[in-house]
C-alpha cells in the first residue's frame, strides 16, 4: 500500500494550539497538506485566549519545511470563522479537509451543573463544528471534494458520570455526522468521526500516570489521517486510543409487531425480551429504513401488499 500523502490539499484543524490538534496538524502537514492551525488559545473551560499557542504549531510545522498559518478564531462565531475561511482561501484557494477538533470541557454531575456551563459546552462543540463546517460546505461542493471530521467521545456515546453536557455534545456529533454523509455524498465529500482517547489537558488528573503514558497522541492521529484521506470511509466513527483501534456502529434489533389491539404498554413489557433479541439486527443508513421495516411488518400482518 502507497503511504498517505496529501500533496496540493489545505486542512483547517480547530483547536490545534495542543494536544491532539496539535498532533493532526504536525501530521497532516509532514504529509504535505496546507495547514491551518486554528486556535482561540483558552484554557480547559473556554475561558481566555491567546494566539500564541496556535503561531508555536505554525512555528513547528515551518521548521520542518511545511507550510501554516495560525489563526485564533472563536468557532462559535460565525464572523470569525468566515474571516479563518476568508484568509484561507486568498492564500491557497481552497480547503480540502475540516477537523472539528475544539471543544471544552465543564465537568460537573447534572445536579450540580448550571444551564449556562451545559450551553457552553454544546455550543463550543456542537455549534462550533457546525458553524465552521457551514463555512466550508459550498466550498467542498463547488470542488466536489471534501473531508470532514467530528470529534465525538466514548462520554456521548457510552456515557460518562458528570459529564451530561459532554455526552450530550459529542453523541449530536454523531448525529450530524449521519445527515452530512447523506448530502454530501454525490459531491465526493466524506463525513467521519472520531472517538478518541489520549493523555491531553482533558485528561490529565483522571487515569493514572503509568496509563497516560500508553495513550499518545500520534496513536489517535493515526486514525484521523485516514478519516481525511482520499480512500477514506464515510460514515465511521472509528475510535483509537493507546495502540488500539475499533468502529462504533449503532444497530437496530428486528423487533416485534402487536396487532393494534395488542398495542398496549403492558405487551411491549410483557414482550421487552424480544424487542432486545439481537438476532437479525441490522445498522441502517437512513432512518426512513425504520419506518419502512414497521409498515412491513403491519402489512405482512394485514395481509397488506406493499408496492
Amino acid at each position: 500500500m502507497s503511504d498517505i500523502r496529501f500533496d496540493g490539499r489545505v486542512a483547517i484543524i480547530t483547536g490545534a494550539g495542543a494536544g491532539l490538534g496539535r498532533s493532526h496538524a504536525l501530521a497532516l502537514a509532514a504529509r504535505g497538506a496546507k495547514v491551518v492551525v486554528n486556535d482561540l488559545g483558552g484554557a480547559v473551560d473556554g475561558t481566555g485566549g491567546s494566539i500564541s499557542a496556535a503561531q508555536a504549531v505554525v512555528n513547528e510545522i515551518e521548521a520542518k519545511g511545511g507550510e501554516a498559518i495560525a489563526h485564533g478564531a472563536n468557532v462559535t462565531k460565525a464572523d470569525e470563522v468566515a474571516d479563518m475561511v476568508d484568509s484561507t482561501m486568498k492564500k491557497w484557494g481552497r480547503v480540502d479537509i475540516l477537523v472539528n477538533n475544539a471543544g471544552i470541557l465543564r465537568d460537573k454531575s447534572f445536579a450540580k451543573m448550571s444551564l449556562e456551563d451545559f450551553r457552553a459546552v454544546l455550543d463550543v462543540h456542537v455549534m462550533g463544528a457546525a458553524t465552521c463546517t457551514k463555512a466550508v460546505w459550498d466550498i467542498m461542493r463547488e470542488a466536489n471534494y471534501g473531508r470532514v471530521v467530528m470529534t465525538s467521545s466514548s462520554s456521548g456515546i457510552y456515557g460518562n458520570f458528570g459529564q451530561s453536557n459532554y455526552g450530550a455534545a459529542k453523541m449530536g456529533l454523531v448525529g450530524f455526522m449521519n445527515v452530512l454523509h447523506l448530502e454530501g455524498a454525490k459531491n465526493n465529500i466524506r463525513v467521519n468521526a472520531l472517538s478518541p482517547t489520549a493523555r491531553t489537558r482533558m485528561t490529565e488528573g483522571l487515569i493514572p500516570e503509568e496509563a497516560l503514558k500508553l495513550m499518545t497522541v500520534e496513536s489517535v492521529t493515526a486514525g484521523l489521517v485516514y478519516l481525511v484521506s482520499e480512500d477514506a470511509p464515510s460514515r465511521t466513527v472509528l475510535c483509537a486510543g493507546a495502540g488500539g483501534y475499533a468502529a462504533t456502529r449503532i444497530y437496530e434489533t428486528d423487533g416485534i409487531f402487536l396487532p393494534p389491539a395488542e398495542q398496549t404498554p403492558e405487551n411491549v413489557a410483557k414482550h421487552f425480551a424480544q424487542i432486545l433479541d439481537p438476532k437479525g439486527q441490522e445498522p441502517y443508513e437512513q432512518g426512513g429504513q425504520q419506518t419502512m421495516k414497521f409498515i412491513a411488518k403491519a402489512a405482512e400482518a394485514a395481509g397488506v401488499k406493499l408496492g
